[in-house]
């Protein structure tokens, strides 16, 4: 997975976000309970429509019926441990993509494994950071491991990295402020599974949804005081940002 992605600018993230606004897809999530009004405010202020049902009885026809599917096991109790295996069944049997981000696997060897079970199923793009892809692949070198199947990955973090078969991409954009509030790397991963929804090319559909998501918190932060006005102005930068602004601060590495 050496190759670099040569089509990646500004224009094609734009053009997605633009596709995105247009077609309005649903994105199902299955996230952690800190994480849920947030990432249904992002969803909505980019112009995707959430969906955030984790009862087992419902949430089958919830993922078959969206666009894309979002996985994220920050709070794995034990209704979202009935949830996730159901959804997914669902939602791969609908064709729908879906994003698996594995937070905190290396925290616990309960979750690492429950997390590892799910990678059976073939994200189309695990969202992760280093100390999780590290206890998921133990031993191993992820980006090896994965060079094998036709997962893309996303590793985020100061830079991030997106690969898949055959293409890389290395993004630097983002703020400090944005970690200082919680739920924003969950939201985060929302945002690319929504890029899912309007993009037949995973790799390019991370990237864009990754400079897109970082931009608005760089724009975000230039106007906020602090972490508590960081996410009204998130939201207002997500609802606003355009190619302009896209293409005056995208940063490849």
């Amino acid at each position: 997975m050496s190759a670099s992605h040569p089509d990646f600018d500004a224009g094609i993230a734009a053009d997605l976000l633009e596709r995105l606004r247009r077609t309005a897809p649903r994105v199902h999530c299955i996230t952690n309970a800190v994480a849920q009004h947030f990432t249904a405010n992002v969803l909505l202020a980019l112009g995707a429509v959430p969906s955030m049902t984790i009862a087992p009885d419902e949430v089958a026809a919830f993922a078959a019926g969206a666009d894309a599917l979002l996985v994220n096991l920050g709070t794995l109790d034990d209704t979202r441990r009935d949830a996730i295996p159901k959804a997914l069944e669902a939602a791969k049997a609908a064709g729908k993509p879906f994003v698996l981000d594995p937070v905190f696997v290396n925290r616990t060897p309960v979750r690492c494994s429950y997390a590892q079970d799910l990678l059976t199923a073939s994200p189309t793009v695990l969202r992760a950071n280093r100390d999780e892809l590290a206890a998921l692949y133990p031993g191993q070198d992820p980006l090896e491991a994965l060079s094998r199947t036709s997962v893309t990955l996303a590793i985020t973090g100061a830079e991030d990295l997106i690969t898949g078969p055959g293409q890389t991409l290395r993004l630097a954009n983002g703020h400090p402020l944005l970690a200082r509030v919680t739920a924003t790397g969950c939201a985060g991963g929302a945002v690319i599974a929504a890029f899912l929804a309007v993009s037949d090319d995973p790799v390019l559909a991370a990237a864009a949804a990754l400079t897109v998501f970082n931009v608005a918190g760089e724009m975000a932060a230039e106007r906020a005081r602090g972490p508590g006005t960081l996410v009204p102005e998130l939201l207002d930068a997500l609802y606003l940002i355009d190619e302009v602004q896209i293409a005056g601060r995208l940063k490849r590495v």
